[in-house]
């Protein structure tokens, strides 16, 4: 099978080619674990982290890839949940240990043995992967494997997000970046919480005007007022500056949601410019998401379908996997970007 893999970490302004097309053998799956044939793959900034040294150290060589869609092609002696033919996604969680308070109360993405697709465990920039059948999703018949790609972390790590900030009807909500992730948490709230005004903020002009284009009622720069103070706010961003500017803006009492596995350093010294007066009093919260449960995938995907919840999509070929992470870095974002498998 093709595959785009990852032998060595480095920094993507010096090297922006990390990732080599190779010819490897198709997963030998076991008894449990289903094979897919994988024909889209979501590419996110988390791999960005990975390729980086952000993350915990990936298991080299490694093929990236944690939104992956397919058919099944072939099942372990013991699957039950899926056969063959059926369509399938895979996310950010590639398994967890099952027995820790954690995994036995819906919260996997908590637990001491997580593993990741694509850093632990090889993911979906290749023809085929393997998984366990507890940790693959049905895909919605509604979805094509490139409208479902982006919901299983995007869509899923967003969905965690907004629980996470407590948002009721007619509260005021606050995106900081408007990437993957953010575009589709503005579409979620837009239906389910139609009284809710929602503020974007954004460096690149682009980036704001896509906002509005999909109905903010304001877009503006991290630096700038909305109208109203948020009652919440989801910083989407890699950097420091937007969670700093944000938690100037929030409502006393309101709560940030950082979404986001790592911040970049280049920028570290905006935490010392945290100023608590500023920042933080006034019962001001700030709250980290850590990946996505298992039920945070399955609902949001169910929820995505019942809203006809669909990304913005942005295709390359596998062997442009590098390009796509390239303008990820550089900040080309518009909705999400699938790589055709």
């Amino acid at each position: 099978m093709k595959a785009m893999v990852l032998k060595k970490l480095c920094n993507l302004n010096e090297n922006p080619t990390p990732l080599e097309l190779m010819e490897l053998p198709i997963p030998v799956y076991g008894e449990k674990e289903i094979l897919i044939k994988v024909s889209a793959c979501g590419v996110c900034h988390t791999e960005i982290d990975e390729i980086e040294g952000r993350t915990s150290p990936p298991s080299l060589p490694v093929i990236l890839g944690h939104q992956a869609v397919g058919r099944v092609e072939a099942v372990g002696d013991k699957v039950t949940a899926f056969k063959i033919g059926d369509k399938v996604g895979v996310a950010w969680i590639y398994s967890a240990c099952g027995t820790c308070g954690f995994c036995l109360s819906g919260n996997e993405n908590l637990c001491k043995e997580f593993k990741a697709s694509g850093r632990d465990a090889n993911g979906g920039y290749a023809e085929y992967m393997k998984i366990s059948e507890n940790f693959a999703y049905s895909i919605p018949q509604c979805f094509s494997e490139f409208d479902a790609a982006p919901l299983l972390c995007a869509g899923a790590i967003g969905y965690r997000s907004l629980r996470l900030t407590g948002l009721c009807e007619g509260q005021n909500l606050g995106l900081t970046g408007f990437g993957a992730s953010a575009h589709l948490v503005l579409k979620l709230v837009k239906h389910l919480y139609p009284k809710t005004e929602i503020f974007v903020f954004a460096r690149n002009p682009k980036e704001r005007a896509f906002a509005i284009e999909l109905g903010a009622d304001w877009a503006g720069d991290f630096s700038e007022n909305p109208p109203n103070a948020p009652d919440c706010i989801i910083d989407t961003t890699p950097v420091w500056k937007p969670v700093v500017e944000a938690l100037k803006r929030l409502k006393p009492g309101g709560r940030l949601v950082i979404n986001a596995i790592r911040k970049e350093e280049t920028d570290k010294n905006y935490l010392l410019q945290l100023d608590y007066p500023t920042h933080l009093w006034m019962e001001k919260e700030i709250k980290s998401v850590a990946n996505v449960s298992r039920k945070d995938v399955s609902d949001f995907l169910s929820l995505a379908a019942e809203l006809n919840i669909k990304s913005e999509i942005d295709e390359f070929a596998l062997e442009d996997a590098n390009r796509a992470l390239i303008e990820i870095k550089n900040k080309k974002i518009r909705g999400a970007k699938v790589l055709r498998i």
